[in-house]
């Protein structure tokens, strides 16, 4: 009996660890929201430009709401790097896709290495 409930425990711990995690990631997705925003509020004027902007502080919002959630059990180095990093790599995968920006060696060649990085730290986190 005291088995499955220590057994049960650690998956709860381990399903809420996870979900921070991906809480973080989907943090980070905002972020790539808000920042897209931006650049399409830049090619707009307007009414159109009003609505990217409301875009823009509505994905701020809760990109900002679930790091602060994830940030409660997970180190906060650690999350802002990943949070930044997400944003980071997503962004410029927007820009090159999005916003015809250049997809040039280097620039490809440090993305990979920031992904390296991010699954670096996740890899070393004990959370």
């Amino acid at each position: 009996m005291h088995y499955f409930f220590h057994h049960r425990f650690r998956q709860y711990v381990l399903l809420k660890k996870n979900m921070n995690w991906i809480m973080l990631v989907v943090a980070g997705f905002f972020e790539v929201g808000f920042a897209s925003c931006l650049g399409k509020a830049k090619e707009t004027t307007g009414t159109a430009a009003a609505v990217w902007m409301g875009a823009f502080f509505l994905c701020l919002s809760i990109s900002m709401l679930l790091l602060y959630k994830a940030v409660q059990s997970l180190p906060i180095g650690t999350a802002y790097a990943v949070w930044t990093g997400v944003g980071a790599i997503g962004t410029v995968l927007v820009g090159i896709f999005v916003f015809k920006e250049p997809a040039e060696f280097w620039r490809l060649f440090f993305l990979t290495t920031l992904v390296v990085s991010i699954i670096g730290l996740k890899i070393v986190s004990d959370h």
